[in-house]
C-alpha cells in the first residue's frame, strides 16, 4: 500500500517540504480577540517545542471567570460533542513567554499555577492582538496566541499534596515521581503538565508538551506492565468495541504472555489522509517490549496505557490487540487524549468472550468496515496464530 507522506508525518516533520502543515489550517474564532484577558485557567499552560533548548511557555485562559476545569479534563470531554469540545478549546487565549528549558524556575508563578488541581483566576495582557490556532497530533486543540506582555494570577493555586512533596523533593527522579502522582490519584494529563513545566525530578527542566505527554503514557504503562507480566493469563479470547464520532475501536485480549499491537486505519478524507484510499499503520511490541520509538506516534503508548490499565484492574496478562477506524468525515486533530480516554472507555465495557482466535476475529469482522485489510495489515496475529499452533496444537 502506498502511503502518503501525511501519515507518516502527522504534522511532526513537514515530509511534504512545506513549512507549515496544510492539513492543520483551521481559522481562528470569528471574534475578535482581546488585548487584555481576564479568566480562570482550568489550568492551562503548554510549553513548545520550536526553537529548543530555548522554547515558549504558554499559560492559556478562556475570557470566563469561574470553574473552567472542563476545558482541561479529558476525562469529561468524551461526553460532549466533538464540535463543543473544539470550540471551548479554541477559547483558550495564549500568552507566550520564552525561556530557556534548564531554567524553569523563572517561570515562578506561571509555574506554581500550572499545578493547581482547580482553576485560578488570571489577568493577561498581550503585546500584540493573538491570532492563529494550535492543532497537533499529541495536545488537544488551542485558541489564539501572542507574547505575554504581563501575567498576573488574581487567585491563589491549590496543589494536591502529593504534588505538593514531589515538587519539593529534588533528591527523586523523574520517573520515579511520575508513577507517585500517579499511584496518588492523579490522571496522566495533570502529570505530563507537572513534568513539562519542569517541576519533576532531580534535574528540573522544561519538556516540550508533545513530548511530556508521551513520556508519562510510557512510564505509567511501563510501571503497570511489570506488575502485570506476573499475572495469570486471561482464560479465553475476549473482545471489545466501542464507537465514537465517527471513530470505531475494537481490542482483542488474548491468553498469552503480554504483547501488543496498536493500528489505524484512516478513510480518505480524514485527518492525516487527504488522499484517495484509505490508509493504515500498525506497530507492535512483544513481551521484552521495544527499544525504539514507534512510527505510528504517541497514540501507541496512550492506547497502550489504557490497555495496561484494565490489565491490572482485572490482575490479568494478555496479548492485546487494537485497532481504530477513522471514517470519512473526521478531520480535526484531538490529541492523543481522544485514543487514550476511548480506549479506557471501551475495556469499561462488557466484552464477549470466545474460545478460540478464529472465532474472535470472525466476530470482530462484523464490526470492523476494513477487516481483511486488518488481517493483512496486523504484525501481532501470526505470532499469536503460530503460538498456538505450537503450544495448543491448532492454529
Amino acid at each position: 500500500m502506498a502511503f502518503t507522506p501525511c501519515l507518516k508525518c502527522r504534522a511532526g516533520k513537514l515530509l511534504c517540504g512545506l513549512s507549515y502543515c496544510p492539513l492543520l489550517r483551521l481559522p481562528a474564532p470569528a471574534r475578535q480577540p482581546p488585548m487584555e484577558l481576564f479568566g480562570s485557567t482550568p489550568p492551562s499552560v503548554f510549553v513548545g517545542r520550536v526553537g529548543y533548548p530555548r522554547v515558549r511557555v504558554y499559560p492559556s485562559a478562556p475570557p470566563v471567570a469561574g470553574d473552567t476545569s472542563i476545558y482541561e479534563s479529558p476525562g469529561a470531554w468524551l461526553s460532549l460533542p466533538i464540535e463543543r469540545f473544539v470550540e471551548l478549546r479554541l477559547s483558550l487565549f495564549r500568552g507566550g513567554v520564552e525561556v530557556d528549558v534548564d531554567k524553569p524556575s523563572r517561570l515562578g508563578e506561571i509555574q506554581a499555577l500550572a499545578l493547581s488541581q482547580s482553576p485560578v483566576d488570571v489577568e493577561m495582557r498581550f503585546a500584540k492582538r493573538p491570532a492563529g490556532v494550535y492543532l497537533s497530533e499529541y495536545a488537544p486543540p488551542m485558541g489564539p496566541a501572542a507574547p505575554l506582555r504581563e501575567f498576573k494570577p488574581a487567585g491563589n493555586p491549590s496543589l494536591p499534596r502529593a504534588a505538593e512533596e514531589a515538587l519539593s523533593d529534588v533528591d527523586m527522579g523523574a520517573h520515579e515521581a511520575v508513577v507517585k502522582l500517579y499511584l496518588a490519584g492523579l490522571d496522566v494529563s495533570y502529570i505530563s503538565r507537572a513534568l513539562s513545566i519542569g517541576a519533576l525530578g532531580r534535574r528540573r527542566r522544561l519538556v516540550p508538551t508533545r513530548w511530556a505527554i508521551t513520556a508519562v503514557d510510557k512510564a505509567v504503562s511501563d510501571f503497570l506492565l511489570s506488575k502485570v507480566k506476573q499475572f495469570p493469563e486471561v482464560d479465553g479470547y475476549y473482545l471489545y468495541a466501542r464507537y465514537a464520532e465517527r471513530n470505531l475501536f475494537v481490542a482483542i485480549l488474548a491468553p498469552a504472555k503480554w504483547a501488543y499491537e496498536w493500528g489505524e486505519a484512516f478513510e480518505p478524507r480524514t485527518v492525516w489522509n487527504p488522499g484517495g484510499s484509505v490508509e493504515v499503520e500498525v506497530d507492535y511490541e512483544l513481551f521484552q517490549g521495544r527499544r525504539d520509538y514507534p512510527e505510528i506516534g504517541g497514540c501507541y503508548y496512550a492506547a497502550r496505557l489504557a490497555a495496561v490499565e484494565h490489565l491490572y484492574s482485572i490482575r490479568r496478562q494478555a496479548a492485546a490487540v487494537i485497532w481504530r477506524e477513522v471514517y470519512t468525515g473526521f478531520t480535526t486533530p484531538t490529541g492523543v487524549w481522544w485514543v487514550r480516554e476511548n480506549v479506557r472507555a471501551m475495556f469499561r465495557g462488557e466484552p464477549v468472550r470466545f474460545d478460540t482466535l478464529d472465532e474472535t476475529l470472525e466476530a470482530a469482522s462484523h464490526l470492523l468496515k476494513y477487516s481483511s485489510t486488518w488481517l493483512r495489515a496486523s504484525k501481532l496475529l501470526p505470532v499469536l496464530k503460530s503460538r498456538l499452533y505450537g503450544v495448543h496444537g491448532t492454529a
